[in-house]
Order: C-alpha cells, then sequence, then structure tokens
C-alpha cells in the first residue's frame, strides 16, 4: 500500500510504536498543564508566559542542537533526551501531587523540557532517514510521522478531559513520565547503519555559517521557513487561548478544552494523511500557501463564532492548514538537502515552526488580556491570511527554482 511504504522498514515500525505511546502522554500533559495554570491563576498572561518558557529554548537551543546531530550519534541524543524528559514529569507530577507546585516552578521545569526537545527535535528528523535508509520513502515517512505527532495532539487532549475530571493534573504528568519508558525502549533495538562523519570538520560557527548561507541563498528553502514561522507564529498560539475560549466563552470544563484541541489534532490527521497518500512531493509548493491561508481564516472564524459546534468545525479547519503546510515543508527541505547538513537544516525549520511559537504565544496571552481571546484570535489570523498573500506574491518565481532543484535530486538518485 503506497500510503505505508515506509513501514516496510523494521527500525521505522520500532521507533513508530515507541512514538505513538509517548506523544499521548506527552498530550496529556500539556493540556494538563494548561488547564492546571489557568485553574489556580486565571490569568491569559501567565498561560502565555508558560508557553513561551517551554518553547522559547527552541529558539535559543536548535542551532547548536542542529550541528551536534550532523556531528554525533543521532540515537545517543534521542535516548539522553528522552530520559532527562521523563524526569522533567516526575518532578512536575512529584510537585503537583504534593500540592507545593508554584508557577516560576512551572516556568523553571518548562525551560528544561524546551531545552531537552531542542536537542531531541533534529535528531529525530534526522534519524528518520536511517530508520528507512531509502530517498524515495523518506517523504512517505516523514508524512506517516506527522500523522503520528498529530494523532496524539488528538487522542491525548480526550483522555486528558477525562483524566483531569478523575484524577488530576499530578497523576496525568506522572502517565507522561511512563510513556517515555516505550519510545526509550523502541529506539534501543533499532538496527541502524553507521553513518558516515566528515573525518575533518570546521569550527562551529563555521559550520552554522555554511548551513545558514546554504538556507538563504537556496530561495526555495529561504521562502518556505518564513513561511512556516509566519503561521507558527499567527496561528500556532491558538492553544494559549483555547482554555479561555472553554471556560469563559463556552462555560465548559477540562472536557471542553480537550474537545477544542482534540477538533485542531483531527483537522491535523486528516491533512498528514491525505499527505501521505502522496506518492512524492512534486506539487506541494503549490498547495502550502493555500493551505496556509485557510489557517489564517479558520482562526479568524474561530474569534468571530460563538457556537460551539460551528467552532470545534474552524478548529477542525485550523488544525488542517497548519500541519499540512508544516508538514509539507518539511518533506520538502528533507528531500533536497544532502546528508551532511540534514541536522542544520532541520533545525532552522524547526526553529522557523516550534521556536517562534512562544513568541506567538506569549503576545496572544498578552493580547488577550487586553482585548480578550476572540478577538486577539481575529487578528492573529488575520495576520496570518496577510502575511500569506504577501509571500504568495513570489510563488512563480520559487517554483522555477525548486522545479531545478528536485530534478537535480531525482538525476543524482
Amino acid at each position: 500500500m503506497p500510503a505505508l511504504r515506509a513501514f516496510r522498514h523494521r527500525n521505522f515500525r520500532l521507533f513508530y510504536s515507541g512514538q505513538a505511546i509517548s506523544l499521548v502522554g506527552t498530550w496529556i500533559q500539556q493540556i494538563a498543564l494548561s488547564w492546571l495554570v489557568y485553574r489556580t491563576t486565571g490569568s491569559a498572561f501567565r498561560l502565555g508566559l508558560v508557553t513561551f518558557s517551554s518553547q522559547i529554548p527552541m529558539l535559543m537551543f536548535l542551532p547548536l542542537a542542529g550541528l551536534i546531530s550532523d556531528r554525533h550519534d543521532r540515537r545517543k541524543i534521542m535516548l539522553l533526551a528522552y530520559a532527562f524528559a521523563s524526569l522533567q514529569a516526575a518532578t512536575l507530577a512529584v510537585l503537583t501531587v504534593t500540592g507545593t507546585v508554584r508557577v516560576w516552578q512551572i516556568l523553571l521545569l518548562g525551560f528544561a523540557y524546551g531545552a531537552i526537545m531542542a536537542f531531541e527535535t533534529p535528531a529525530r528528523q534526522s534519524l528518520i532517514s536511517q530508520m528507512v535508509n531509502s530517498r524515495e520513502d523518506l517523504p512517505n515517512a516523514i508524512a506517516l510521522n506527522s500523522v503520528l505527532m498529530n494523532s496524539g495532539r488528538l487522542v491525548g487532549p480526550s483522555i486528558a478531559g477525562v483524566l483531569l475530571v478523575f484524577i488530576g493534573e499530578g497523576w496525568c504528568f506522572l502517565i507522561n513520565a511512563a510513556s517515555f519508558v516505550a519510545i526509550i525502549a523502541s529506539v534501543l533495538m533499532m538496527r541502524l547503519a553507521p553513518r558516515r562523519t566528515p573525518a575533518v570538520r570546521a569550527s562551529m560557527a563555521q559550520d552554522l555559517a555554511v548551513a545558514a548561507r546554504y538556507a538563504w541563498e537556496t530561495s526555495p528553502i529561504r521562502l518556505f521557513l518564513f513561511l512556516v514561522a509566519l503561521i507558527s507564529l499567527t496561528a500556532s498560539p491558538y492553544t494559549v487561548l483555547m482554555p479561555i475560549f472553554a471556560r469563559d466563552i463556552f462555560g465548559g470544563d477540562a472536557h471542553t478544552l480537550g474537545f477544542l484541541v482534540g477538533s485542531a489534532g483531527l483537522g491535523a490527521v486528516i491533512g498528514t494523511v491525505l499527505l501521505s497518500m502522496r506518492p512524492h512531493i512534486y506539487g506541494l509548493s503549490r498547495l502550502v500557501p493555500f493551505t496556509a491561508a485557510s489557517a489564517g481564516i479558520a482562526l479568524m472564524l474561530v474569534g468571530i463564532s460563538t457556537n460551539y459546534w460551528w467552532s470545534l468545525l474552524f478548529m477542525a479547519i485550523l488544525g488542517f492548514g497548519i500541519i499540512v503546510t508544516a508538514a509539507s515543508v518539511n518533506m520538502m527541505l528533507q528531500s533536497l538537502v544532502d546528508e551532511d547538513k540534514r541536522g542544520r537544516i532541520v533545525s532552522f525549520y524547526a526553529m522557523a515552526f516550534l521556536g517562534m511559537a512562544p513568541i506567538g504565544g506569549l503576545i496572544a496571552g498578552s493580547v488577550a488580556s487586553q482585548i480578550g481571546a476572540p478577538a486577539t484570535a481575529m487578528v492573529n489570523g488575520a495576520c496570518c491570511l496577510l502575511g500569506t498573500l504577501v509571500l504568495m506574491r513570489a510563488r512563480p518565481a520559487i517554483w522555477n527554482d525548486l522545479h531545478g532543484l528536485l530534478s537535480r535530486v531525482q538525476k543524482n538518485g
């Protein structure tokens, strides 16, 4: 079956099964943490601050993490990251269950988690090429990985909504800590071919400069990174606003929050499943401007809507637009770049997608505390739409450059 062709590779199957369990735990923790902060503080600004503290390390550490991923054993980096992430979740669980958790502790632990994931992300994304060991199957593996990531977003919040009612936030954090055992075991069981690394290395600064210059001078990569950064800055911060919508707009509880975030996850899963069915990456550059624009429009409609059921539909469209844009860009980038630059280019992509999110979240939380969550959603959605329209003007020239790059990659095998 073409949509599942990456599963022919044993290493990818192992990784997929372990990651499936771990991602559900991660989303359970994220929803529980948002609910804990808003339940105890009632502050939209502090919600944004918590998001900022956990994601800003992406912007700070990803360039270094990408370089380390290119120079060292990516599997060992991942194993260390998962062990530390489990410890972080366990610490948060103990503090919460004992009733001693404070906002400053959440901020500090959030920063630690963000730093851990900054090193895990380029290592994991780059290791996928070693798991499948086939350039033809790589786009499908990336698409299937996106399906998995967003299935976790769909399932995790729904489970979290139930768990929060019956066992509380602290035990949700403990479940996440235990879930890392699955991904650690699966990574240990993988049998990977040795990866050749350059015998002579330049300084770290020179290596980063080479990759940065390559990304900037290659016009399709530059445009795609700008587009992903835009959607991350303006559309992705919806997660900061959802606890406010759940409690203050719709008069709901943790269940309501779980369904709102889960609807975005459902849209994202549908989008990434459709991407996994594509036989190649051709045509994606024509698709991403429209999916980015749809995310902006959907977020504006979320801000306008006062009907819960319509809002669930708009959230699904929002999740579809964000993730199809980001996953498509990831598929194209990893199909274009050379192996020796993969970790650094992936880190630039992660900076654009994950590193801009904390800035957007902090802005959204601050603005929402002044004008309210609905108005903030409308403003963010309008900025996403207008920014996409500006970037679309460069699309014909970018397509010509991209077509040449893809032809060269196909010729080189």
